[in-house]
């Protein structure tokens, strides 16, 4: 081949190697996202906590426990494992997707007795035939195929690791608000133990004004109901208790036979939950960042079925030696060939190829309207837990009256019993009401914990600065 031809040929392949037939991708945009979260409020302020390390989220909660627990996920749990294995599994596929942009390199040998049989002599003739060779051969990416199968599989693996800090990011919300139910139950098993001895005391009250002739049996039998039914509602708090545990054990990879959390009487104080611009939600929410990158793979997909129109070129070249004596290796056995080979291109196929290039188009539609879905459902999530936990204080507060008021009517309630001008059903009346209110305000202040998980959650998992 002439030298002119081969220059020729070589930039004939370096212009046509530049082709990319994928849209140009454009970074898709939320039209009208405001300046602040509307549900933002005195109990959550627009405030980057960054003092805060990035990732440990929980630990803004100041729950030594909570911590502990916490880190135990990253190494114990199942689930998380099974991700991070999809994740090793995509970038592999990576990998074998840009091993197509270098030649293949095949060797080959063979050595094998033969026997023939010569018609005109009547006689077989026996010999070896021995082979050793090789084969090169390369395709160059002229229609950006391999290009676009390289973008697409390594959107899908940063579209793997949104996924895989998504399933983290749920795991240790999870874990979170099964701790705080389990912390609001030792809170209400605590109170009602406190509660048992108080109506244990006023039984053994009302039985001796019994026995004094100062009360009824009716005051008796109320007085046992009371304790009985508190007694009761102890069982199934332990029981509550037991199946919380069992859940966090198994979250953080722990056998629920051998796994035990220390009861503590007290909930931790609720935190004010920092919360950063609207804008930022859709950079740091890992399921916002997984659904862009699915658009960048159905992109590039539409440049790989676009590529099927247009023939494919192989340059190849094998070489090696082949011999039917012992000098394998000898001048005159040596084979070669060299040049470049046309793929077959498809002429008919009943439409295989439209088809296929309308699928890649509809599946860049459905991933763009994914997209669209998955950010505002992350705005909605934000503004529910917003205004959630900001109500909730509210409710908090008056709930703290509500206890106050309850516990003063039952101290005046046992004074009058006491001082005879009440009956016994007016004490059980305020004894109903201050345990009831206690409850209520357990079951809020644990509500507001599981929503400062929540809104930590809804908000990506860290607001510091990336």
């Amino acid at each position: 081949m002439r030298p002119e031809w081969r220059r020729g040929i070589i930039i004939l392949v370096s212009l046509l190697c530049g082709c990319d037939l994928s849209p140009r991708y454009r970074k898709p945009v939320m039209a009208d996202i405001p300046v602040t979260f509307r549900e933002s409020g005195p109990w959550t302020p627009v405030t980057p906590a960054d003092s805060v390390g990035r990732g440990a989220w929980w630990k803004i909660m100041d729950d030594e426990e909570l911590n502990r627990l916490e880190d135990r996920i990253e190494h114990g749990s199942p689930q998380l494992a099974a991700a991070v294995a999809r994740y090793d599994q995509a970038r592999a596929l990576v990998r074998r997707a840009r091993a197509e942009f270098f030649p293949q390199v095949d060797a080959t040998a063979s050595a094998q007795r033969e026997r023939a049989l010569f018609p005109a002599t009547g006689r077989y003739y026996e010999y070896r035939d021995y082979d050793a060779g090789g084969t090169i051969s390369w395709e160059p990416d002229i229609w950006g195929r391999i290009r676009n199968l390289v973008r697409a599989a390594r959107a899908d693996a940063q579209a793997s690791a949104g996924d895989l800090a998504s399933l983290r990011l749920s795991l240790e919300g999870e874990l979170g608000d099964d701790y705080f139910q389990l912390r609001g139950l030792d809170a209400r098993i605590s109170l009602l133990h406190k509660t048992m001895a108080a109506y244990s005391a006023a039984l053994d009250l009302t039985t001796k004004r019994f026995a004094g002739g100062a009360s009824n049996e009716l005051d008796v039998g109320r007085a046992r109901t009371q304790l009985a039914t508190v007694q009761s509602q102890l069982e199934q708090q332990v029981a509550d208790r037991a199946l919380l545990e069992h859940a966090i054990a198994v979250l953080i990879g722990e056998q629920p036979s051998t796994f035990s959390v220390m009861p503590r009487d007290d909930l931790v104080p609720v935190p004010v939950i920092p919360v950063t611009a609207p804008s930022l939600l859709l950079e740091r929410r890992p399921d916002v960042a997984s659904a862009e990158r699915h658009m960048i793979a159905a992109n590039a997909r539409i440049g790989v079925a676009k590529a099927a129109f247009f023939p494919n070129i192989t340059l190849g070249a094998t070489g090696g030696s082949e011999s039917t004596t012992n000098t394998l290796l000898s001048a005159g056995s040596g084979v070669w060939a060299l040049g470049p080979a046309l793929a077959t291109l498809a002429i008919f196929d009943g439409g295989r190829r439209f088809a296929n290039l309308a699928i890649t188009h509809a599946e860049y539609a459905e991933a763009a309207a994914n997209y669209r879905q998955v950010a505002l459902n992350a705005f909605r999530e934000v503004e529910d837990q917003l205004a959630l936990l900001n109500h909730l204080a509210d409710a908090s507060a008056r709930q703290d009256e509500a206890v106050a008021a309850a516990t003063r009517t039952d101290q005046l309630a046992a004074i009058q019993y006491r001082e005879g001008a009440v009956d016994y059903l007016q004490v059980v009346i305020a004894q109903t009401a201050e345990l009831q209110a206690r409850e209520d305000l357990i079951t809020v202040n644990t509500r507001r914990l599981m929503g400062g998980i929540d809104l930590i959650r809804a908000m990506g998992g860290d607001w510091g600065r990336s």
